[in-house]
């Protein structure tokens, strides 16, 4: 049944005006409208409502088109002028004989976008899969931009209806992600040409989207804070569903670009976008790698390397999440990378939502999303060890944890001597019982009670005089200075008996 309809499809979508018109008056369906708009009509009766009568009618059709186009010569391929059909590969040039293979794809027509595929099929263009858009249905395959003309600003329109099922489920989904916009979109994906590997969305120059009389806004430039380096346009499926017809007419939807000599291919989908909430879910579901297997990889790790003349016995690992710098709730990282340490899950996939990078904080390499696994292991060591913010893995797989150790206190403490007054017989005070002195005259970094006596009596005798040893030089030699202008000002002085006991030492 399936191969009776496509090919039921390929003889609707080569039928004239005339041939459209017999069809849907055989059904009983309106025959009036625009052939693109009969097209569409004709194509959802064969998808909805393919009976025996139907499917023999537009047989009974194609043969009869074709058996008059065999006994009258008609215009030559190359002069017979095209006419739009329903969004696809439209050639430039069309192909003689009966056997031309029309694309089967309901609704899908792109005029002036790439050619038929001839017997040697080139290999299709593929687009990388996107975490954040579930694909429902593929409504335009990757489809090469063509150039009309010279011109450096060029055009390229395309037609095509959805079906009741997809416009049903557009208006079903609900606004999980900002208000007005659908879960399930209708997206605009444009990429290189390029058939080697999946290709990244990129923009061509000067692009404009246009869906039936508005334009759609197209995601703008990064601004760069390096000089010298061109900002860069975040490159993004464009969503086109609050522009569109959520009805059986037909979407028109032009693409303007700009030709500078690189080639472009634009596709269509209906996708569900999904939340960075509902990926963490999933990636909990299926991602999860159990605590042995993690264990199993360290100890590959810390495996004794005979050529190797350093034995690793252990190694550290942060609990720390290196994005946010906050202890980890969802240790995760992609099993492409090298290292144990793990990152959050959680913080990793918003900030992908709101710029998708997919590329690991830890060793800056690629970390998509199929690719990450939630470690089980370190899962656990986060619940038993709530009071470390580090940990070891030794070569037994076991682990360790690793505290913060206290700095020690790094004020500084400058010396300070204690010149004690001498008494009549040139001798320093005897130290005092209550521990306020010190027994050789001086004390270095003293503040406790003997800091009381500085400057006071003790005892009834005069207390020690205190000498700060962290003054600079430059106030000290100015104090010298105003001493000896002094001395000039009075005359000579008479000299003063040192107060220090013969055989001490002033500290320095």
């Amino acid at each position: 049944m399936a191969a009776e309809l496509v090919e039921a499809k390929n003889m609707v979508m080569s039928f004239r005006v005339s041939d459209l018109q017999m069809l849907l008056g055989f059904v009983g369906r309106s025959k009036s409208g625009l052939k693109h708009e009969l097209v569409t009509r004709a194509l959802q009766l064969v998808q909805f409502d393919c009976s025996p009568e139907l499917f023999k009618k537009i047989k009974e059709l194609y043969e009869t088109r074709y058996a008059k186009k065999s006994a009258e010569p008609g215009p030559t391929p190359a002069t017979r002028p095209l006419e739009p059909l329903a969004l696809h590969s439209v050639p430039r040039t069309a192909l003689s004989g009966p056997a031309v293979d029309y694309p089967a794809l309901y609704g899908k027509y792109l005029n002036g976008l790439g050619r038929l595929p001839t017997k040697a099929l080139k290999p299709e263009v593929r687009l990388v899969k996107l975490p954040f858009f579930n694909m429902l249905d593929e409504l335009l395959k990757p489809t090469e931009l063509v150039p009309q003309s010279t011109e450096k600003l060029q055009e390229s329109p395309c037609i095509f209806a959805l079906t009741p099922r997809q416009v049903e489920l557009i208006r079903n989904s609900r606004c999980e992600l900002q208000p007005g916009v659908k879960a399930v979109q209708v997206v605009l994906r444009i990429c290189y040409s390029d058939t080697s590997s999946p290709q990244e969305d990129q923009y061509p120059p000067n692009i404009a989207v246009k869906v039936n009389h508005s334009y759609c806004s197209v995601p703008g430039y990064y601004p760069s804070n390096k000089p010298g380096v061109e900002p860069k346009r975040p490159c993004r499926p464009i969503n086109l569903t609050h522009l569109m017809y959520l009805s059986s007419a037909t979407n028109r939807i032009t693409v303007t670009w700009g030709n500078y000599g690189k080639s472009y291919s634009v596709a269509l989908y209906l996708v569900r976008q999904l939340t960075s909430s509902e990926l963490l879910q999933r990636l909990k579901t299926i991602g999860v790698k159990h605590p042995e297997l993690c264990k199993a990889l360290v100890k590959e790790k810390l495996r004794l390397d005979p050529d190797s003349e350093i034995a690793t016995t252990g190694v550290r690992v942060s609990l720390i999440c290196p994005l946010v710098k906050m202890r980890l709730s969802v240790p995760c990282r992609a099993e492409t990378c090298a290292h144990l340490q793990c990152f959050d899950a959680v913080f990793y996939l918003q900030m992908n939502e709101k710029k998708p990078t997919w590329t690991c904080p830890v060793c800056d390499k690629p970390a998509a999303y199929d690719q990450l696994i939630i470690d089980g292991l370190l899962s656990k060591i986060l619940s038993e060890c709530e009071d470390a913010d580090e940990i070891e893995f030794l070569a037994d797989g076991s682990w360790r944890s690793i505290r913060a150790e206290k700095e020690p206190s790094c004020s500084p403490q400058g010396p300070i001597l204690v010149l004690g007054t001498s008494d009549a017989n040139g001798l320093l005070p005897a130290p005092s019982t209550n521990g306020g002195g010190s027994g050789v005259g001086m004390a270095l970094g003293s503040t406790g009670s003997g800091a009381g006596t500085v400057g006071g009596l003790e005892n009834g005798k005069p207390g020690a005089d205190v000498v700060d040893l962290t003054l600079d030089s430059s106030s000290s030699s100015e104090d010298e200075e105003d001493e000896d202008e002094d001395e000039e000002d009075e005359g000579p002085r008479p000299k003063r008996r040192c107060p220090f006991q013969k055989g001490l030492v002033p500290a320095c």
